[in-house]
């Protein structure tokens, strides 16, 4: 009786135990699978997390929003492709937190709002957004809704580098790729990629005007926008019932695509375009198909050829992949000013060069070409210019000196300033170290000379002891030997 007693209690423990175990599994499962944040809510990121910490996901359990975690100690706030690990949107792509216990997300006053341990704000969704509900679509917008679930906040209204299907670009958006240096505009009646080589100031690099094929814009009528389709093109709109006025065609294009379709601006200023097919992100579409049409391919001072790959446009400069030829120190330009502070600048020209989108840069006409590197070299800001003796155009650049055209007509010809500090920072490193192994050689020399004259010396100094040795009668050292010695006077006996 009291064997079964005991039985029963050993069971009803294992069915307790067992349901706390799924209670517990449950709560965390919940937790990891959140779909929704509530005001009141507060999260930190975990100091045991090494790449991402989700705090919310979409009802496909794919795609998940929370604490993004890189170079170790940076943190963003992010939304996650989970199969791939691919960020499709970030809170502030040009800013990160610390990555710290400290810093908290708060959902309490119907924003989103991350601050440091300072309690300084980093970053807020709106000041002025009074929601009851954060939730994640599978379309990967992150939306802020109202009691009613209608939204008063969206992340597709802050894209980053990527826009996703369905998601409406507006002539008030910019694109900005990863690395902060290329952005992606609306214009009134075209798409443009534009370069930021110089703070202040921004040059088009890519151009793509409305086709206006199945629609025409219609002044007055509302500015165009952009959007993914998902039957695979990128297409500008003018409003949301009519056919679109420009269509960008991708290799998917009315092909049936179950997976995520994405375009991204790169950080080497390309807009390409990729989709989801279960596996891998498949590339699809790029505006800029010529890598020497890229803006800056080769770097600072870089010369590209078609087929030939990167060179330096002074020809002393070896080319290292993914550096420069020669840096470009771009703090304020000003060549009149800063020149003599930074000991002035020296010129480089160079034939059979031009500039890679220059039909989307000004130009004047001039009669020569030193009229032309004239125009440049009295105004402070010009970095450089490129001459066409058949058109005469004069084409100057106001920014850091990026990657030049390599063309088979020497006559364009190409004016650039180089600073003699960024050429000495250049050559300096390539002096020193060729200072260093020319004083190490010195000292080995030095040293091996005077190995030879301590040898020479000792060898010298041997001889003359043995001469003491043998005038005074002494021990000789070494192998000589007093010939007055006993053996030896007894084998002269022995001879005789």
């Amino acid at each position: 009786m009291i064997n079964s007693t005991n039985s029963v209690t050993q069971l009803r423990a294992t069915q307790l135990l067992l349901l706390i175990i799924t209670i517990f599994i449950s709560s965390c499962t919940e937790a990891n699978d959140t779909q929704e944040l509530l005001k009141g809510f507060k999260a930190r990121p975990d100091p045991s997390t090494t790449s991402f910490q989700s705090l919310l996901r979409d009802p496909t359990g794919n795609l998940s929003f929370g604490f993004l975690r890189t170079n170790r100690t940076r943190l963003s706030l992010a939304v996650l492709h989970l199969p791939s690990s691919e960020t499709l949107w970030l809170a502030d792509p040009t800013r990160f937190l610390h990555w710290s216990h400290k810093t908290e997300l708060t959902f309490t006053n119907g924003s989103l709002v991350i601050s440091n341990p300072g309690s300084r704000v980093f970053w807020s969704s709106s000041n002025s957004v009074a929601g009851d509900r954060v939730v994640l679509l599978n379309s990967s917008s992150l939306q802020i809704q109202d009691n009613l679930k209608s939204v008063v906040w969206q992340s597709f209204d802050f894209p980053g580098n990527t826009l996703v299907e369905g998601q409406n670009f507006t002539d008030a958006m910019t694109l900005i790729s990863s690395n902060g240096k290329y952005f992606m505009r609306l214009g009134s009646d075209f798409m443009g990629l534009y370069a930021g080589f110089k703070r202040g100031y921004e040059q088009i690099y890519w151009k793509h005007r409305a086709m206006q094929a199945k629609a025409e814009i219609v002044q007055g009528k509302g500015p165009i926008y952009a959007r993914v389709n998902p039957d695979g093109y990128l297409g500008m709109y003018q409003t949301g019932t009519e056919p679109p006025v420009d269509v960008q065609p991708f290799s998917t294009f009315q092909k049936q695509v179950n997976g995520l379709i994405r375009v991204v601006l790169e950080p080497d200023g390309n807009l390409r375009g990729y989709f989801w097919d279960g596996s891998t992100w498949v590339s699809n579409y790029q505006a800029i198909s010529e890598t020497c049409e890229l803006p800056s391919p080769c770097g600072s001072y870089g010369l590209c050829k078609s087929g030939s790959g990167c060179s330096c446009i002074d020809n002393r400069t070896e080319y290292i992949s993914g550096g420069e030829c020669l840096p470009t120190e771009s703090g304020s330009g000003d060549f009149c000013g800063d020149a003599v502070a930074n000991n002035g600048f020296w010129v480089l020209r160079r034939k059979g060069v031009e500039l890679p989108y220059n039909e989307l840069m000004r130009y004047e006409t001039t009669s020569s070409l030193e009229e032309c590197e004239g125009i440049c070299e009295k105004n402070c800001s010009c970095w450089g210019a490129v001459y066409n003796n058949a058109s005469r155009f004069c084409y100057t650049v106001d920014y850091p000196i990026q990657t030049l055209l390599s063309v088979g007509d020497e006559t364009k010809v190409g004016y650039f300033k180089v600073r003699k500090s960024a050429h000495k920072g250049r050559v300096g490193v390539v002096f020193r170290a060729l200072i260093g192994v020319f004083f190490g050689a010195v000292l080995v020399f030095v040293g091996f000379i005077g190995f030879v004259v301590y040898k020479a010396w000792e060898r010298r100094r041997g001889v003359k002891r043995f001469l003491h040795d043998d005038e005074t009668g002494g021990v000789s050292p070494g192998p000589y030997k007093d010939l007055g010695s006993a053996s030896f006077r007894a084998l002269e006996m022995c001879n005789r």
